[in-house]
């Protein structure tokens, strides 16, 4: 049976700045917003990327939550937090599907099952998604029956580098049970990750664009990125975060002395993250005053 395939991009905050225009551009129909990550984020910029693409032409949603857990309790009250706070962002319908973004390392299956039987509990479809290389990390055939959509990244390309929307299907993951397959995270150079659809399921399951945002915006954070260059130099050994939340993962570590460039600045109550501008548009995030409101180094 033949498959139409559709291509489809995922959205978080690294995507605000993209415009309507871009959107029509970038010609998806479909997208994945992310809305929370652990029980302590929410995506302050969903509203604006939900709207904005859907005035680009996106018509169909679907939502995804970055998992921090290492237990089935906390899997648990992640699923439930994604739920809640997915809610207050969008008109989400029974039977929308609500996905677990799983890229962290040591999570267990049992845990990933906990929290997809959460999201069914609920009313609604759950997704997996996983990188390749993480596949054996898991037992995908324990998850199967918790999994209404497996959306699986392996990228053919160098990370960063721009990709066409006819992605070459001789570098497909052999893995099985795939709906979705991202096999890039620089679509057509608008650093957006995009993926192309390889079943009917992938795209049945999205939510209907009449459903897309709540009225009344979701509460933006007080705490929001303030474009600022600059340097800081290291009074103290510390890491540089694939995101800016003290537990997400290290891109790198440094050393006391070591100065980086930055061109953003996002101050929490006490806390203050120093964004660093890398190779093919990403970023990497690093503490430049810690909880208590110290400053950890030298900031010009």
């Amino acid at each position: 049976m033949m498959v139409n395939r559709e291509i489809v991009i995922d959205l978080a905050n690294y995507q605000k700045g993209l415009t309507a225009s871009d959107y029509k551009k970038i010609g998806a129909k479909y997208a994945i917003v992310k809305t929370t990550e652990d029980t302590n984020y929410v995506n302050s910029e969903a509203n604006l990327l939900i709207n904005r693409s859907a005035a680009g032409g996106v018509k169909g949603f679907a939502f995804y939550h970055f998992a921090r857990f290492h237990n089935d309790a906390k899997a648990i009250s992640e699923a439930k937090y994604f739920i809640s706070k997915t809610k207050g962002i969008v008109n989400l319908q029974k039977g929308a599907l609500m996905i677990l973004d799983a890229e962290i390392s040591n999570m267990p299956t049992s845990s990933v099952i906990a929290f997809l039987k959460e999201i069914k509990k609920a009313g609604y479809k759950a997704g997996f998604y996983t990188y390749k290389y993480l596949l054996p990390n898991f037992n995908l055939k324990k998850i199967k029956p918790y999994m209404d959509f497996f959306w699986l990244a392996a990228y053919p390309l160098a990370n960063g580098k721009a990709a066409d929307k006819s992605p070459d299907f001789n570098y497909f993951p052999s893995a099985d049970y795939v709906d979705l397959w991202q096999y890039t995270d620089n679509l057509l150079g608008y650093h957006v990750d995009g993926s192309i659809s390889v079943t009917k399921n992938a795209i049945k399951l999205f939510n209907p664009s009449d459903a897309k945002s709540n009225k009344t915006p979701a509460k933006k954070s007080k705490s929001e990125w303030v474009k600022k260059n600059g340097t800081f130099t290291l009074g103290q050994s510390l890491e540089i975060h694939k995101s800016p939340h003290i537990e997400s993962d290290s891109i790198a570590k440094l050393k006391k002395g070591d100065t980086i460039k930055f061109d953003a600045t996002l101050q929490g109550p006490k806390r203050l993250w120093l964004r660093q501008p890398r190779s093919g548009g990403k970023y990497g995030y690093i503490v430049g005053k810690d909880k208590y409101g110290k400053l950890l180094g030298k900031l010009k």
